[in-house]
Formats: structure tokens, C-alpha cells, sequence
């Protein structure tokens, strides 16, 4: 969403005073609004509404795994899943090129062999290593012992036939109309040929709101759905969506394979389940409604086509290991071979960060991750004691590698220093994929967007900077899980540039879309797990942040009233927006913006409110604004990985002495 600075409208400086206690009026409409009921169901669900490129090209537009959007219905999310997916190998090589000259004893450590561990578990059997409470312990790993190790194994799942079965007459449309498949009943498995555009609201042969095919399946407790489609001819880019029977959406995949779709869920308890497969850019608003498509766009050729579904319903090995961590370990894993997904079990045990794709792409050049795998995840280990690598979703041999390191600065005399600069800079917009260097504003040209002058700078300064203080250093300390987590916060106010200096990562705080050449409100240089590059830049431009009041949500102003206390809203949104970024390139990915948990890594698009720390009164800058925090929360789904992601614990042992 490209704008330009602006002055507040007259408008908003004339409101009338509201008193205390008085009822405050609800924010004025904002071009967010204006998406329809199907893109807003589509965005809420994970999948993008924006034209999506052509398979592994870089899409238009920052990469949203590292940037703060303003408008999310213009970023093709299924897009850069799968150009990281393509960049990954050649991207790891060049990791490991980089490394090699600058960290040599960092590359040696990468370079070490790995010890191999067979799988115990007998081939051609399951269900013997298949939870975190029967995992397979591998006692040879750790950071101090053998931090390098490759698991070999087999995944084995209970065969299932899958007889062709006639496809459901049209409209079947929604969840009242959908077709029985027979899953669960009276078969395990079915391969249904199918078209879509050929119901009553596709466009081949209805009004063009878009064609739905929904099929009913039941699960007993236990039972794994493998829900998948194949598009061999035709134009057909396929999304499915897996709803429970209330119209609850429990599960959601585009761009599985290639193009194609997958879905595999366990039914935690015995139900009824309804598939949607609909095409890529038209999901249904209301799945118990077969009208409620919002229109496939002007794709040409349009999005419809012939696909074959495949379902089955049964048993499938999933394979865990146990290692032992220590607090502070920084861990990787990447399985090639047959698994399509990877994950991480925290002590508890919990899901922490279950992955279907390989994003190592946005590593820093740092970091000595493993990387180039079917898939790949990372965590931050926060406590002590055993945790648990898995895999599944696929049948035959897995090769699966685990690399363990410490964080770089431990032991380090340098301590890590966060600079906020708002003074104006030339900053290479490169590295953010801008067009090299360009020459952004300083923050004082935006003072008056806000209604404030020259005079209330150093108050914004002061209060922006208690408040990134307070999120990333006293909320740190005071979690007690790293004694000896110890960060430098400096700025442009108070301290001299210390940029280039060893160990300083700077946020540059100024600038519009059009000087850098770069669309978005904020970005940061890499996602690190561990913080292995203690040196990196991120931006927050304030275009979009000081645009009119209603322009977007992501506009401060759509939340400043005369009831506002505007510097003290200005300290706490901001510096919520920054420590957001300072949080990537310490470590963390985006948190779902739509969840009951507000976190300070909530990615934008709808959810700025929450990010700003907006209170219930829909008013910034009045007592009942919400402290945004550091902390656990599910990972967005748009970016396509699972589980419970702890947003402090990943900052406080990254950055260490």
C-alpha cells in the first residue's frame, strides 16, 4: 500500500473534546474494510488472495515472513513458501561459503561428521516410537558432547487401499451439501475424479462466485485423514480446507506439491469432517453457503479445472526422538527422503515449531543452521531436559540431521547493542530486496502527521525508547530464564552512532515507502535463530504509520482522538513496531495476529490494533491500553508452520554475555 507523508486532516483536529467516562466512538472505517466476506475468510485462514507468481519466481512485493505489511491481501503468501523453497539449497551453500571466511571456528563446528543413529523401531512396523512418551532417546547428542547427528529410518504406515469412487452430483457446494465419500463408514480410502467450475456458481457453467466441492468424511478418535489432490492437465490451482461439523476450520493447505494440495490431520476425537476443495484466489465465505465465493478474479486462464482427489483415513508412523538439551541450545533440523514435515517437541512436551517447508532462506549468511531438506525447523531450547524431533507424513527411508550450537556472544566480553536511529540515514535498501541505497527522513518530518511539533521530539525519543526498553531488556530480565541476558539500547538522541561497531544492530526509524523503495511499514535484514548475526538493520518507515486517520488500520492516526494522550500512544506503538522488528533478526517469526493472544510478534495486515496496544475503547493513548508482550503464542498460519512459538525465551538466550 504505497503513501505518501501527509499533514492530519482537518478533520480529526477538529473532534470534539470526549470527557472522561464518556462513551468513545468506535475508529472511522478504513480501506481494510473493504475486502469481501470471501477474501477476509481466505486471509483469516492462511491463504492469499493476491495473484500468486509462477511457481519458485521471486514474488512482487517484501518477503511477509520478514516484513510488517500494511494491507495482507496484496502479498502472495503461497508465493514466497514456495521461491524460499527453490532459493533454499543454493542459499545454504552460500551460508556455508560465508561462514567459512568469516567464522572459521563456527564453519568447523558446522563441519564436524555427524554421528549416525539407526531408527529402532523394525522396518515395515509402526507405533513403536510414534509420541514424545515413547520416543526413541539419543544419548549421544548434546552441544558439549556430539552436537552433529543423522537419524536413519523408515516411515511405515498400515496400507490402505484407495478404489475409485464416483464423484458427488452438483451442487455439493457447502457443508449441507456435501457428498458422502464413504470415509470412515464403509471404506479407508477413495480416489474421486472431480472438476472445479462445472457446479452452478463456477464459471464455466454458473454465475462465477466461485465453485465448491465439499465432501463428508468421519473419523473415529486417533484415526490420520490424508486428504490430497492431483491437478496432472488443466489450469486448476487447487486449496482444501478441512472443517469440522459446526463449520469450524481445523486445517487448511495450498501449494503442498508443486501446486497441488495436501492436508493430514489426526482426529483428536471420534466426528464428522467436511473437505472443501476450492481453487487457488476463492475460498467460501461461509462453508454452509455454496453462493458465498467472492468471484475467482480475472486470472487467465480462470482457476478451474479437472483434479483427483485422493483420501484416506487409517494409521501412518510418525517417528520421535529424544535429546537432551541444555538451556540456551540453539538447534536445527532438516529430513530429506520421505517426510513432508518436521517438528520440535518442547519439555512439556508441546509443539513448538512443526515445519512442511524449507525457509531457511531467510537465515542470516551467520548462520551455520542445517538447511536444504524436504523440511525444516529451529528452536531455542528455554529449559533444560529432554526434547523431541519428529517426522512424518510420508512412507519409506528418511535421512534427518540435527545440529546443536551455543549462543555466539556467550562468554563474550562485547555485549550485544540495539540502536535506535532516528536521525535519517542512507541505508542499501538491497538487503531488504530495495533497489541499493537510498536516503531516508528522519523522524521529526512526521511529527507534525501526528499533530505534534519539532518541540515534542525528544518526548516521542524518550518514550519510544522506555518503551523498546521495556519489551526487550526489563521484560527479559525479569523473566528470570537467562541470568546472564545483558542488551545495549542506545539512540540518536542521547548517544553517539555506534553503527559498525562490533556487535550493534540498528533499526533505522524514518523514511517513507517511495524514498526506499521498499512496501511495507517495517522489515528486519534475516529471521536468526540464536542471534548468530550480531550485526544487522531493520526498518520502520512512517508513512503508512502517520497516514490519515481511517487511511488503514496500520495508520496511528485511525486511533488518536482529543481524548488521546498522543505522546504517550506514539512511545507505545511505536516502540511495540520496533521491537517487533528487533525480535526477527533476533530470532523470531510471526505470531497469529488473530488469536486471544496479543504478542509482540503479531504479523500486521488486520491486527494492528492489537499490535499497537490498543485498548477495548478502539482509543490510543487512554488508560486502558494493553501492555503488549514477549511470550507464547501459535505461529501465524499464512507462513505455514505449527505449534506453540515462545517469542521471549528465543530473544533472551540469543542474546547473551
Amino acid at each position: 500500500m504505497r503513501r505518501s507523508i501527509a499533514t492530519i486532516s482537518a478533520t480529526l483536529l477538529g473532534l470534539a473534546l470526549i470527557t472522561p467516562g464518556a462513551a468513545q466512538a468506535a475508529p472511522p472505517p478504513t480501506q481494510d474494510d473493504q475486502l469481501s466476506p470471501a477474501d477476509k475468510a481466505s486471509l483469516a485462514a492462511g491463504i492469499g488472495v493476491a495473484p500468486k507468481a509462477d511457481y519458485g519466481a521471486k514474488p512482487k512485493g517484501p518477503n511477509p515472513f520478514l516484513a510488517e505489511v500494511a494491507d495482507a491481501s496484496k502479498v502472495d503468501y503461497s508465493g514466497w513458501a514456495n521461491y524460499l523453497k527453490v532459493q533454499a539449497k543454493s542459499r545454504a551453500a552460500l551460508r556455508a561459503k560465508t561462514l567459512a571466511s568469516t567464522n572459521p571456528a563456527l564453519a568447523a563446528q558446522a563441519a564436524v561428521p555427524a554421528v549416525v543413529v539407526d531408527e529402532d523401531e523394525i522396518d515395515g512396523t509402526n507405533g513403536g516410537n510414534d509420541t514424545p512418551a515413547n520416543a526413541q532417546r539419543i544419548t549421544t547428542f548434546g552441544t558439549g558432547t556430539y552436537p552433529k547427528i543423522r537419524v536413519l529410518g523408515s516411515l511405515d504406515n498400515d496400507p490402505i487401499s484407495t478404489p475409485a469412487v464416483p464423484a458427488p452430483a452438483e451442487d455439493n457446494g457447502s457443508i449441507t451439501l456435501a457428498g458422502d465419500t464413504g470415509i470412515g463408514t464403509i471404506r479407508s480410502g477413495a480416489l474421486i475424479d472431480s472438476v472445479i467450475g462445472d457446479g452452478p456458481h463456477g464459471r464455466q457453467t454458473g454465475d462465477g462466485s466461485n465453485d465448491f466441492d465439499f465432501y463428508k468424511i468421519t473419523a473415529a478418535a486417533g484415526k490420520v485423514l490424508t486428504l490430497k489432490t492431483a491437478t496432472p492437465t488443466g489450469p486448476l490451482d487447487t486449496v482444501l480446507e478441512l472443517f469440522a461439523a459446526d463449520g469450524t476450520l481445523v486445517a487448511v493447505n495450498d501449494d503442498f506439491t508443486g501446486l497441488d494440495s495436501q492436508i493430514t490431520y489426526t482426529a483428536a476425537t471420534a466426528g464428522t469432517f467436511y473437505l472443501a476443495v476450492a481453487a487457488y484466489g476463492g475460498l467460501p465465505a461461509d462453508p454452509f453457503d455454496s453462493a458465498s465465493g467472492g468471484g475467482i478474479g480475472d486470472t487467465t486462464p480462470p482457476s478451474e479445472g479437472p483434479y483427483t482427489l485422493t483420501l484416506t483415513s487409517g494409521g501412518i508412523d510418525k517417528d520421535f526422538f529424544a535429546i537432551k538439551l541444555k538451556a540456551g541450545d540453539i538447534i536445527g533440523a532438516s529430513v530429506k527422503g520421505s517426510p513432508t514435515y518436521i517438528t520440535v517437541y518442547d519439555t512439556t512436551p508441546r509443539e513448538v515449531h512443526g515445519s512442511d517447508q524449507d525457509a531457511s532462506y531467510i537465515y542470516p549468511l551467520a548462520s551455520p543452521l542445517p538447511a536444504g531438506g524436504t523440511a525444516v525447523t529451529d528452536y531455542v531450547a528455554t529449559k533444560a531436559g529432554w526434547h523431541y524431533v519428529g517426522v512424518q507424513s510420508g512412507s519409506g527411508a528418511y535421512d534427518i540431521t540435527v545440529e546443536g550450537y551455543r549462543p555466539v556472544l556467550q562468554g563474550a566480553t562485547p555485549v550485544q547493542t540495539l540502536y535506535l536511529d532516528f536521525d535519517g540515514e542512507r541505508v542499501n535498501t538491497g538487503v531488504f530486496g530495495g533497489p541499493g541505497n537510498r536516503d531516508l527522513s528522519p523522524f521529526a518530518a512526521f511529527l507534525a502527521n501526528w499533530g505534534l511539533t519539532r518541540a515534542d521530539e525528544d518526548a516521542v525519543i524518550d518514550a519510544v525508547t522506555a518503551g523498546v526498553t521495556e519489551n526487550l531488556k526489563k521484560d527479559l530480565l525479569a523473566s528470570g530464564l537467562n541470568p546472564k541476558f545483558k542488551l545495549k539500547i542506545k539512540n540518536s538522541k542521547d548517544d553517539d552512532d555506534p553503527w559498525g561497531g562490533a556487535n550493534v544492530s540498528r533499526i533505522v526509524v524514518g523514511g517513507t515507502i517511495d524514498e526506499s523503495g521498499v512496501d511495507t511499514i517495517g522489515i528486519a535484514q534475516s529471521i536468526d535463530p540464536g542471534n548468530f548475526e550480531t550485526e544487522e538493520t531493520a526498518l520502520v518507515l512512517l508513512d503508512v504509520l502517520s497516514a490519515p486517520a481511517g487511511d488503514s488500520s496500520a495508520s496511528l492516526n485511525t486511533y488518536l482522538t482529543p481524548a488521546s494522550d498522543r505522546i504517550a500512544f506514539l512511545g507505545q506503538a511505536l516502540s511495540n513496531v520496533i521491537s517487533h522488528e528487533a525480535g526477527h533478526f533476533f530470532g523470531d517469526y510471526h505470531t497469529d495476529n488473530q488469536d486471544a493472544l496479543p504478542n509482540l510478534m503479531d504479523a500486521g495486515g488486520t491486527g494492528f490494533a492489537t499490535l499497537f496496544g490498543v485498548g477495548p475503547d478502539g482509543v490510543g493513548g487512554t488508560a486502558d491500553d494493553a501492555d503488549v508482550d514477549f511470550g507464547d503464542s501459535q505461529f501465524i498460519p499464512s507462513e505455514g508452520f505449527i505449534g506453540t512459538e515462545d517469542t521471549l525465551g528465543r530473544i533472551v538466550f540469543g542474546v547473551t554475555s
